[in-house]
């Protein structure tokens, strides 16, 4: 048997003699016992209906001690599966790689996609799926007792990556030197936290190699970035990773001015100062919006007749009506806008300008342009737009950004960077929106590897399907414009938005189960008829 077979044999050899699919034995066998002699009528009724029984019917009945050790055995449960995945995950990588050594391919290229089918597998996105992937591979060929202690649930599986990521910059001996010393199985990290985990860590590492884990601080300044996320109510976190002589001197410098402001009587709070300080300064304006391009992509009757459907600001999601209008008739300044009801609006040739009705604001106003995009009724469809160049045009970048919003890969939901053909342009795919599609880099390069396709299907808006080198296919159908009537029913030859393997209808998409009323009836009826079997029980007793 060669290296490759045992590496292969390996995983199987660790947990393959077990009877059940996660790997172990059952955590907890009695509180598996107390269920099911608590609500027998309940085994292989649908999971929907055993969460209503047990939490309305007989969740009084069950004593705290059972329902915490159920708890506790379910968590060991989920801890030994996903230790099963890990071993799964890496006896699949090694599968890929001989197949496509076997194929031709390039050394150097050996595991290419890998990551992306795990990560669809999983349902994450393939920036997920590669993490996903590199933790397997410690796990399982390096750190043979962080596995264990996974496998036995006194690790989960978000310690268990800390613990890893802490080790990444150490050589393969090294790392299973430091599995070996803290020995995760045997109770080391028993009643830990995440924090004091990542410090026994990052000081094990150090020991074992501190010229690498000292080069590794040094040139984590290269991986400084400020990125951008959504938050509840229209706001966004804007993040930045720095070194801490950068972060230490910016934040200074914001509580200086905050506190200069406050004793000057500025009624705003310091933490409201350091927010307008820092949009002010890096735009060179208080309202950070003059001279960036913001979409704004809205109904007409949102915008004009002031109904409630939600807009959508590409970068960020869904935002309110009300807040969509209050930025284009108020630049963005809406609290100063209520403080002040005085403005004034104009229109010209397609554009609006507007601003605050004194001399001091109007010089801070800035042009709101309306840029028209047309949809299908119901369906949302845009209206198509072709051009028979091989690169996307400006205007159909931008048609493509406003419909697919960010990267249109299942579970992805990073920035679009390319624009990409469906039907690639050397096989006579035309430069058109429905042959057009907006993916981040990585998966654009995942797409071009051996084995996969992308191919157009028909739907109720403008739908691919994603095939993997396994043979799976995945669905991907454009978000749902505003204004679009989301029905819940599915359309003859079409399918519903969002994502879905091929294989058996979930519930929801097809027959009964789609009638939201059918549902709650059968539920009800369900719960009347365990009720009269709990009291048949009673009354007996």
């Amino acid at each position: 048997m060669n290296g490759t077979e045992t590496a292969m044999a390996a995983p199987a050899a660790a947990g393959g003699n077990c009877d059940c699919r996660c790997g172990k034995g059952v955590a907890d066998e009695e509180a598996a016992a107390a269920r099911r002699s608590v609500v027998p009528e309940l085994d292989g009724a649908q999971p929907e209906m055993r969460e209503l029984d047990e939490t309305s019917l007989n969740g009084a009945e069950l004593d705290g001690a059972s329902l915490i050790a159920e708890i506790r055995g379910l968590e060991d449960e989920k801890s030994a599966l996903a230790a099963r995945q890990a071993r799964l995950t890496v006896a699949f990588d090694l599968l890929q790689r001989r197949e496509q050594a076997d194929a031709g391919m390039p050394a150097a290229e050996l595991g290419a996609g890998v990551g992306a089918q795990i990560a669809l597998a999983r349902r994450e996105s393939p920036a997920k799926g590669g993490r996903l992937l590199g933790l397997a591979k410690a796990l399982v060929t390096e750190m043979p007792h962080a596995l264990a202690a996974l496998e036995a649930g006194q690790l989960n599986e978000w310690r268990a990556t800390q613990f890893v990521k802490e080790t990444a910059c150490l050589s393969a001996e090294d790392r299973t030197a430091v599995d070996e010393e803290l020995a995760a199985d045997t109770g080391t990290f028993d009643g830990a936290g995440d924090r004091q985990i990542i410090a026994a860590a990052r000081a094990a590492a150090y020991r074992r190699d501190p010229r690498t884990v000292t080069q590794r601080a040094a040139h984590a300044a290269t991986d400084r970035t400020v990125t951008l996320r959504p938050a509840p109510d229209t706001m966004c976190y804007v993040t930045a990773l720095l070194p801490v002589s950068a972060g230490v001197a910016v934040h200074a410098a914001l509580t200086r001015h905050a506190d200069s402001a406050r004793n000057n009587g500025d009624p705003r709070t310091r933490g409201q100062l350091k927010a307008d300080a820092l949009v002010e300064r890096i735009t060179g304006t208080p309202g950070g919006i003059t001279g960036i391009e913001i979409q704004l992509v809205m109904t007409d009757r949102t915008l004009l007749q002031g109904d409630s459907e939600p807009a959508r600001l590409p970068g960020y999601g869904i935002v309110p009506a009300t807040w969509a209008r209050n930025l284009l008739t108020y630049g963005g300044q809406a609290a100063r806008a209520r403080q002040k009801p005085e403005h004034g609006t104009g229109t010209e040739g397609g554009a609006g300008t507007a601003g605050t009705g004194t001399a001091r604001d109007k010089d801070k106003a800035f042009n709101v342009w309306l840029r028209r995009l047309y949809t299908a009724p119901g369906t949302g469809e845009l209206t198509a737009l072709d051009s028979r160049a091989r690169l996307f045009p400006p205007g159909l970048r931008r048609y493509i950004q406003a419909r697919d919003d960010t990267c249109r890969t299942p579970y992805c939901d990073a920035p679009i960077r390319h624009f990409d053909h469906i039907i690639p342009w050397h096989r006579g795919g035309p430069t058109t929106q429905a042959n057009g599609t907006g993916l981040c880099e990585a998966c654009n390069h995942t797409k071009e590897t051996t084995g996969w396709t992308v191919s157009p299907r028909p739907g109720p808006r403008h739908s691919i399907e994603v095939q993997t080198p396994t043979g799976h296919t995945y669905h991907s159908t454009a978000p749902p414009l505003p204004g679009t009537q989301l029905t819940g029913t599915q359309l003859p030859g079409t399918q519903l938005p969002g994502t879905q393997l091929t294989g058996p209808p979930p519930l929801g998409i097809a027959g009964p189960a789609a009638d939201p009323n059918h549902h709650r009836r059968k539920l009800r009826h369900r719960l009347k008829t365990a009720r009269r079997a709990q009291s048949a029980i009673s009354l007996a007793a």
